[in-house]
C-alpha cells in the first residue's frame, strides 16, 4: 500500500480529482463523479469529477482560441514542445508504469512499455516537425510558380480505449501537436486517473513554454462526452479508438456532419503456423498474443491455423 501511495503521490493524484482541463488549468464540473477501481485487487484508487456539458463547451472553446495562436508557431518550435514532454514522461515513466499497470490490471512490464511507446512517438514526432514539406511545380503561366503546403485542421478529439490508457492518446496528440493542431481528449472512464496523471506532467512542459491555454483540453466521462464530440462540428477530426459498435456510432455521428475520423477498432486475428515453423517460438508468440495485456487487445490472438 505504501508502494502505491509513493507513485500516486508522484504522480499528483489525489483521493478526489478534477476531470476537465483546459492545459494547465483544471474546470470544476457537475459531472459525474467516476471511481476507479483497480482490477489487480478490487480495491478503489481514486475518484475523478466528471465533465459536464457546462465544462465541456469551455474546453473546445479555450481550444478554438489557442488553435489560432497555435498554428502560427513554427513546426520546430512546436517540435520542441513536444520533445520536452518527451523528457518529462523519461523521469515519470516508473511511476505512471506503474499505474497504467494498477489502474488497468495489465503487467508492471507491459505498462512501463507502453510509457515508453509514448517517449518513442515523441522522438518520433519531433523528425516529422523539420519534414511537414510542401510542393513546388511549374505553372502554366510564364513566369510563375505554384506551391502547396500543409495547413493544420484545427480541433482534433482523441477518444482512447482503457486497455492502452496513455499510448493511444501520445500517438495522436504528438503528431498532431508538431502539425499545428490542438487535441482535447476523452479517456476511457476505466482507466480516468491515468489521464489525469498525463494532464499534469505535460502541464509541466507547457507552463515552462507558455503554451497558449487549450492547446490539450481534457474531458473526463462517459458514453455522454463521447456523443458531444462526435457530434460537435467545431472538432473536424475524431479519432477513436475502441469496440467495433462504437466505432460504427462515432463514424455515423461524424460522417453525418461531413467530419473526419480515424477509427481503431476491434480486430479477428490468427496466426498461421506453417510445416515449417520453429514451434518454440510460435508456441511462445502464440501464447503472449492470446494473455498479452490481459487478453484485451485489438489484436488478441483468437485462432490458431496449423498445418496438419
Amino acid at each position: 500500500m505504501k508502494m502505491m501511495n509513493a507513485f500516486l503521490k508522484d504522480l499528483g493524484i489525489l483521493a478526489s480529482n478534477p476531470g476537465v482541463s483546459t492545459g494547465q488549468n483544471w474546470i470544476k464540473s457537475k459531472g459525474e463523479s467516476i471511481t476507479s477501481y483497480s482490477p489487480v485487487d478490487g480495491l478503489e484508487i481514486a475518484k475523478v469529477n466528471g465533465a459536464d456539458k457546462s465544462a465541456y463547451d469551455a474546453v473546445v472553446t479555450k481550444a478554438q482560441q489557442a488553435f489560432e495562436e497555435w498554428r502560427t508557431w513554427p513546426a520546430p518550435k512546436r517540435g520542441e514542445i513536444v520533445r520536452q514532454v518527451g523528457e518529462e514522461l523519461r523521469r515519470q515513466k516508473d511511476a505512471l508504469g506503474k499505474l497504467v499497470s494498477y489502474e488497468m490490471g495489465k503487467s508492471l512490464q507491459e505498462g512501463l512499455g507502453e510509457v515508453q511507446e509514448m517517449i518513442d512517438i515523441c522522438d518520433f514526432a519531433v523528425g516529422l516537425s523539420r519534414q511537414l514539406h510542401g510542393l513546388t511545380m511549374h505553372s502554366e503561366r510564364p513566369g510563375h510558380r505554384m506551391y502547396e503546403q500543409y495547413h493544420p485542421l484545427g480541433i482534433v478529439g482523441v477518444i482512447s480505449a482503457f486497455n492502452f490508457p496513455v499510448a493511444v492518446w501520445s500517438w495522436n496528440s504528438m503528431l498532431a501537436w508538431v502539425c499545428g493542431d490542438v487535441c482535447i481528449w476523452k479517456p476511457s472512464e476505466k482507466t480516468p486517473l491515468c489521464a489525469v496523471a498525463c494532464q499534469k506532467i505535460i502541464q509541466k512542459v507547457f507552463k515552462k513554454n507558455n503554451v497558449p491555454e487549450g492547446v490539450s483540453g481534457l474531458v473526463i466521462g462517459g458514453r455522454d462526452t463521447g456523443e458531444w464530440m462526435s457530434n460537435d462540428v467545431r472538432i473536424p477530426l475524431i479519432s477513436a479508438t475502441g469496440s467495433t459498435r462504437m466505432g460504427k456510432a462515432v463514424g455515423a455521428a461524424v460522417g453525418q456532419r461531413l467530419g473526419r475520423s480515424l477509427l481503431e477498432l476491434g480486430g479477428n486475428n490468427a496466426i498461421i503456423i506453417s510445416q515449417d515453423a520453429d514451434l518454440a517460438i510460435a508456441m511462445v508468440a502464440a501464447t503472449f498474443g492470446a494473455v498479452g495485456t490481459a487478453g484485451q487487445r485489438c489484436t488478441t490472438t483468437r485462432r490458431l491455423i496449423i498445418h496438419e
